[in-house]
């Protein structure tokens, strides 16, 4: 059976997975929801560059603790063996997306106002719809196609050590 090249095999693979994509999508999706919640100024970016850091832990420990195991039940579930990998991918980067993207929306908040507050509760419907559809297309269109990326690149490499020793 072909083995896949494009996700990561190991743990320290899914460490350098997990931070291309953690890293790509709190650098691009906090800057772009920050900035339709509160315009697209130079002010905003810095603020939001403040607490970048704080969101970056926070995803990872519910990507790590929360999302993983969910999303790896539902795709048990929404997935057979013989479905292919980028129908795999899609529903993992959409249940991951929706579960994450809820989260945040409720915890982001409370990191971005500094404040544990009712706020993000009362404003739910209507800025959750947006950090999705922000959040999603960041995730299919750009962290995970260059996470992948990496990993098949790194991969090629690997196999490429292996072919020149054995050539020795």
């Amino acid at each position: 059976m072909h083995e896949e090249t494009r996700l990561p095999r190991n743990g320290k693979e899914f460490i350098l997975f997990l931070a291309i994509i953690s890293i790509l999508s709190v650098n691009i999706i906090a800057p772009l929801i920050m900035g339709f919640e509160f315009g697209f100024h130079k002010q905003t970016y810095f603020e939001t560059l403040q607490v970048i850091p704080f969101v970056w832990i926070c995803v990872i420990l519910l990507v790590t603790l929360v999302a993983n195991p969910i999303v790896n039940k539902l795709i048990a579930k929404f997935t057979k063996p013989t479905d292919g990998f980028n129908a795999k991918v899609l529903f993992t980067i959409l249940f991951s997306v929706t579960i994450l993207s809820i989260l945040l929306t409720i915890i982001g908040t409370w990191i971005g106002m500094r404040e544990i507050s009712l706020e993000p509760f009362q404003t739910f419907f209507y800025d959750w719809p947006r950090n999705f559809f922000i959040a999603f297309w960041v995730e299919m269109l750009i962290a995970q196609p260059i996470a992948r990326f990496a990993m098949k690149k790194l991969h090629e490499g690997q196999a490429r050590k292996v072919v020149n020793a054995d050539d020795i």
